[in-house]
């Protein structure tokens, strides 16, 4: 197994492979939580990738399921034995969205539903520090420092010259016309959204107000999508202290069909990027400095004499 496994990924596999073992022997969560003298809940984590799993675990849920294939024992061992490496977030001390960093630098393929603020992809130093700032009043320098290179260090999948992301963005207008920051740092933002938007794997798309209620008034999501026909696509929804994972079928689906409606309503690429650059471009404008007006030795007429 490589070293440089992502430990997320190899968790929801093994939680995968634990629950196929547990649905082929016909028991549910709760008998095998009582076989183990332990919590339910626990069990539904292992499974769904949510929690670090030991190969103590291991051993004693193929031992329930009498899993006999010596072979396959082994292969659960070592799982969850790359399971507990760390991955390049983990350098960052504790992050309370790890479990989304850990997909998101595996996936494949990203789509993103944002209505307030510029995807954490996209965003240029300047932005995140003053989104950061704005959502985070109480954090410290070093705080707000560690996340904004967290965020700076998650966008190299975009520049990956192997394996870029493809990813994709539906944003809506009020996150365009939100200055955040100033003017001059919004405008930079809206500049550096175009640039990107021209990448062959980036695609942007804008949502404008005259386009009226649309299925994302639910709220923003993402939708991840990986290589491995085995890792199941998740919906990720952020919370304010937690998050929410969605990997039932039926759930992702509900969320894919309510994007493409997003993209169907959205403008094309082509006219997003130009609409965007004229928001930037109305920014600096508004943001630069008055002209003088030049010395002329004529005094102005009063009102009342002008045509």
């Amino acid at each position: 197994m490589p070293s440089n496994v992502n430990p997320t990924v190899r968790r929801r596999r093994l939680g995968q492979e634990l629950r196929r073992l547990r649905e082929i022997k016909g028991m549910t969560a709760e008998e095998v939580a009582e076989r183990l003298l332990v919590s339910q809940s626990k069990i539904s984590r292992l499974e769904n990738g949510r929690r670090s799993i030991s190969q103590r675990d291991v051993r004693d849920l193929c031992g329930v399921y009498e899993v006999e294939d010596v072979r396959i024992v082994d292969s659960l061992m070592q799982m969850a034995k790359d399971s507990r490496q760390q991955g390049w977030w983990h350098a960052f001390g504790d992050i309370p969205y790890s479990v989304y960093i850990g997909l998101e630098t595996d996936a494949a393929s990203l789509r993103v539903y944002e209505s307030l603020i510029v995807p954490g992809l996209l965003q240029t130093r300047q932005y995140a520090q003053a989104v950061i700032e704005g959502m985070w009043p109480e954090a410290t320098p070093s705080e707000i420092d560690k996340r904004i290179q967290i965020r700076l260090k998650r966008q190299d999948r975009l520049t990956d010259p192997v394996n870029p992301l493809r990813f994709w963005a539906v944003i809506d207008e009020a996150l365009l016309r939100r200055v955040v920051g100033n003017p001059q740092i919004m405008a930079d933002q809206l500049s550096h959204l175009a640039e990107l938007s021209e990448m062959p794997h980036v695609t942007l798309q804008v949502l404008p107000y005259d386009v009226g209620a649309h299925p994302g008034m639910y709220g923003k999501f993402a939708i991840l999508e990986f290589q491995e026909t085995m890792d199941a696509s998740v919906v990720y929804l952020e919370g304010v202290t937690s998050d929410l994972y969605l990997e039932k079928a039926n759930d992702v689906q509900s969320y894919a069909v309510m994007y493409e409606h997003l993209r169907a309503k959205a403008l094309s690429a082509e006219h997003s990027r130009d609409f965007i650059l004229g928001v930037a471009e109305s920014l600096r404008a508004t943001n630069s400095p008055p002209r003088q007006r030049e010395a002329d030795d004529t005094p102005a007429r009063p009102w009342t004499e002008r045509s």
